[in-house]
Parts: structure tokens; sequence; C-alpha cells
């Protein structure tokens, strides 16, 4: 395990054990990313590595999507001495509201926690479509997606690690009768 791995394991983002995700399906793996969001001296040191890999893109604003996407851009963008910009949820995707204007001359980073399906991103990224500004690169904290995403810009993950997931008839924890835990909802 890389030296970032560790550190999700020691705050208690990387857990192991059989969890039931947001879309449904189960999974042996599970990261807590408000592990990460709720201890600044951690997420200023994730936001550190993504900051240096963007460093010589010419970065002006890094947006994020709501909700755990706002600190992090909040983050990098302190880094890398440009703005921060929200992307939040619209009735149909997102947008960037509340008077956050992009002209021109604006080269943006888009950045988020987790990449699972790529989901939020896409929909920053729609949200961004318009405004004339230019994006230079996409970067998350974890990326869980296998290397499944099909984003079209340079794309950095701080941490990488393919997670299996199953449908809960073909789950082999259910079949061992390992016990279900629903993060997030309240346990188990």
């Amino acid at each position: 395990m890389d030296e970032y791995g560790q550190l999700l394991k020691e705050s208690g983002v990387l857990l192991e054990g059989h969890f039931l995700l947001t879309s449904g399906r189960h999974s042996d793996h599970y990261f807590e990313k408000f592990r990460i969001l709720e201890a600044p001296p951690l997420c200023e040191r994730f936001a550190v590595a993504l900051a240096d890999r963007f460093s010589k893109a010419g970065v002006t604003a890094v947006c994020g999507p709501t909700t755990g996407g706002i600190i992090i851009a909040y983050e990098v963008a302190r880094l890398l001495g440009a703005r921060s910009v929200i992307a939040e949820k619209a009735e149909t995707g997102r947008k960037i509201g509340r008077g956050f204007r992009l002209g021109p001359e604006d080269r943006v980073l888009v950045v988020d926690d987790v990449m699972t399906t790529g989901g939020s991103l896409v929909e920053t990224l729609a949200a961004l479509a318009g405004h004339p500004s230019q994006v230079v690169g996409i970067g998350v904290y974890i990326d869980r997606s296998g290397g499944s995403n099909r984003l079209d810009r340079p794309y950095e993950a701080v941490y990488r690690r393919a997670v299996e997931t199953w449908e809960a008839t073909d789950c082999p924890l259910c079949r061992d009768s390992v016990p279900l835990t629903a993060p997030g909802r309240g346990g188990r």
C-alpha cells in the first residue's frame, strides 16, 4: 500500500468489510470521504498533491461540485493562488451560480473528493460549458473507478484503487453471511 493508501486506512477513510453502496451494489471496501474533509491537515495533504500535479497549468479558478468538492476546491485554489468556484445542484444537473463569473481568460481546474462513476464531474463540466473559460484539467483525491472514467481532459488522482462491487444477488459476502453495513445512512 502506498503512502496515501496508508494515510486513508489510518484515518478511517478506507474501510474494509461488507458495505451497501449508494448505488445499491455491495462492496468489500468503502471510502468514508468525510473523514478527509473533517481533518484539515489530511485534506491539505491531498490538496498539496493535486496542486503540485497542476502547478504548471496556469490555473486561475478551481471549481468543485457540492458538497465535498467545495472544500477541496477552496484548498487547491488557495495553494495555487487561484479563485474558488462552486458547481451546485440545479433542477437538472449543476450550475455555476451565486454570482461566480468565469471569463475567457480563466483556466479552470475541476476537482472532487471521490471518483466512482464520474457523474458529479460530468455535471460540473456541463455547467462550465456555459461559460467562456477553458477547463485545463480534472483532479480528485480518490479514484475508485478502476480506470473506467471517460473524461476528455487531463486527469489526475492522488490515490487510485479499483474496488470490486456486486449486485446483492451475486455478492460473495452475502453468501458467507458477513454482516452488511450501510455507511452514511445510519449504519446497519
